[in-house]
């Protein structure tokens, strides 16, 4: 039974990065926290430095017709190129609950009204605390995994975080579901309770002058002159992003 598992649960793996090589110095693994098992990407070639962490977003958690899809699992491949791209001694790629594999907790709330529920912010915080224990971290977030970088970073203690970065980031879910006249996430945290503690982080934003899903108005409206906010034109939300590779490799 424990082989079957693993065969499908391999499957499944592949089945997420199908197109995409992982390389060969980055290593697979399930880290078990409380109620979810997350699966991570990393290299770790210098122990004693910084950890950059790319946080994936929402995955595939819609159909076209705006339903909740029965697998999170992310069908683009922008967050996972990116980490595995990056030149930098210590990278880890995080998916978010629920994605690749499946917890005995999962449900889909888990990917939509929760999708930043507690228990949800706790499984991402606990895996980034260990692997780089106190050691400075660099947080990535794209799209909802921005919203995921603020909360870890500002909802809870312990990281020692040295700068937030976020690509086409849901800062504010609430704006977020009223611009898009969405129901709200009522079962989630969300960042913007946490504002005033989040903007005294260093931090960087990408926004897409394209980008329909996460208008870029809605992040400048969030961090207002406290951050630097950098549209890239053309950028789509899942697209066009091939500009800010280098810079984002070079943090």
């Amino acid at each position: 039974m424990f082989k079957f598992l693993w065969i499908f649960s391999l499957l499944i793996i592949m089945s997420g990065c199908k197109g995409l090589t992982v390389p060969p110095d980055f290593d697979y693994k399930v880290i078990s926290t409380r109620d979810f098992d997350i699966v991570v990407w990393q290299k770790i070639h210098n122990p004693g430095g910084v950890y950059k962490f790319y946080i994936e977003g929402d995955g595939h958690a819609f159909n076209s017709r705006g339903q909740p899809t029965t697998d999170p699992t992310p069908q683009g491949t922008l967050v996972r190129e990116l980490a595995f791209s990056d030149p930098s001694p210590n990278v880890i790629y995080v998916s978010r609950p629920c994605q690749y594999i499946r917890s005995r907790i999962c449900r889909q709330r888990h990917w939509s009204t929760a999708r930043f529920a507690p228990e949800v912010v706790n499984a991402e915080y606990a895996v980034i605390k260990q692997i780089a224990g106190t050691h400075s971290v660099i947080l990535i977030g794209f799209s909802g995994g921005a919203q995921i970088a603020g909360l870890v970073a500002s909802a809870k203690s312990g990281l020692n975080v040295k700068k937030i970065i976020t690509i086409a980031g849901n800062l504010d879910h609430l704006s977020w579901t009223e611009y898009h006249h969405l129901p709200p996430l009522r079962e989630s945290l969300n960042l913007a309770d946490y504002r005033a503690d989040f903007l005294q982080i260093p931090q960087q934003h990408y926004v897409g002058s394209e980008d329909d899903v996460i208008p870029p108005q809605l992040v400048k409206s969030f961090v207002g002159d406290k951050a630097p906010v950098i549209t890239v034109d053309g950028a789509g939300h899942n697209s066009g992003w091939s500009s800010i590779f280098p810079l984002l490799h070079q943090e």
